[in-house]
């Protein structure tokens, strides 16, 4: 068991507001680093993010645990002198403006490597620095419209199906900014100089399409819905029950095909989905509506063939799985006293602050 967290005695100044900049700064805090959030006077716009608790976001209390907040005008000249000897130590910055903003301000990166050459500072944006789009607004829809993935969606244009989760935001803002860093200290051991990193959140959205990309390669780009991992297959595809709640089946691979076919006894003429996959798909769905998501609990726990029924995250959260793994275990008190469950982090917990 660890006694000091890795990141300790690390400083990281964070800049940025919002999701993608405050999680990655978060995970840097949960591993033990002391994290100074810089915030403008009235504070970012994540803290009235509803609900509100006490008059407090609770979205941005998940986001911000374990970090000190100072208040600084960065327009305002006494206020940026503020930063100076926090600059001249830190380890790790973090900004999340406009490509451009921070040099303006006189805080660039090289107007701060000028003042500490250990410094390994991050800039993330949906673009990137550089490029025709560097200036660009946008947010999480926008980048996976702009990259191809969100083409891949199944929905039917009068439909379109926004995927439950902000890929852009944490998948290429957080996350690769989380894993630069950490190759950045482990370059600055090597080479005793600290480095600039371009998150574009964007870029990572090309590796989300890995499986597109593939079939590209090959000859053919697939059309919305036509994805085998987005509705494509009748292998993996979300199916409706009687009383209204849905199947998750992943039976990609021919075994667990196999034993779910046997499982929802689905007839011998559908098992091959090479020969017409939409009349397989439809056998299935019409056999899956037919009973209600209890009775095909046990059924589809038996044939253990990747096949779930799709739990409500108020039921997860309680799932006795992620209890006993300690998922929830970690709390945060609120300025008004109240104590919520702190955010989850993929940080193993033995190097996560307790």
């Amino acid at each position: 068991m660890m006694t000091k967290q890795p990141l300790a005695g690390l400083l990281v100044l964070d800049f940025s507001t919002l999701l993608p900049g405050p999680l990655a700064a978060l995970m840097l805090a949960e591993a033990g680093a002391e994290v100074i959030k810089i915030e403008r006077p009235g504070g970012e716009d994540m803290r009235r993010f509803p609900p509100m608790i006490d008059g407090e976001s609770a979205a941005f209390a998940l986001l911000n645990r374990g970090k000190k907040i100072l208040t600084l005008d960065l327009k305002n000249e006494a206020d940026r002198a503020q930063l100076q000897p926090l600059l001249a130590r830190a380890d790790i910055l973090i900004e999340q403006f406009r490509p451009g903003v921070m040099a303006r301000l006189g805080l660039g990166y090289d107007d701060v490597r000028a003042i500490n050459p250990r410094l390994i500072y991050c800039s993330i944006s949906g673009y990137g620095q550089t490029g025709p789009r560097a200036g660009e607004a946008g947010h999480d829809v926008n980048y996976i419209g702009a990259t191809g993935l969100l083409d891949l969606q199944p929905g039917p244009i009068e439909r379109p199906v926004l995927p439950p989760l902000l890929a852009g935001d944490i998948g290429g803002g957080s996350f690769p900014a989380m894993i630069n860093i950490l190759l950045a200290l482990r370059a600055r051991d090597q080479s005793g100089r600290g480095t600039f990193i371009d998150i574009a959140m964007t870029d990572t959205m090309f590796t989300f399409a890995w499986y597109a990309l593939a079939q590209g390669a090959g000859g053919r780009f697939p059309k919305p819905g036509e994805l085998s991992v987005v509705g494509g297959s009748p292998r993996y595809r979300l199916y409706p029950t009687k009383d209204g709640k849905i199947v998750a089946c992943g039976a990609l691979e021919q075994k667990f095909w196999l034993a779910f076919a046997a499982a929802i006894e689905l007839g011998d003429e559908f098992v091959d989905d090479r020969r017409d996959p939409k009349a397989t798909g439809d056998a299935v769905a019409a056999l899956i509506v037919a009973r209600t998501a209890d009775d095909w609990r046990p059924v589809f726990a038996r044939a253990d063939c990747c096949t779930t029924i799709v739990t409500p995250l108020q039921d997860a959260i309680r799932d006795p799985h992620f209890v006993e793994r300690g998922l929830f275990a970690h709390k945060i008190e609120t300025a008004s006293g109240k104590t919520i469950g702190a955010l989850p982090v993929p940080i193993d917990p033995q190097f996560r602050v307790k």
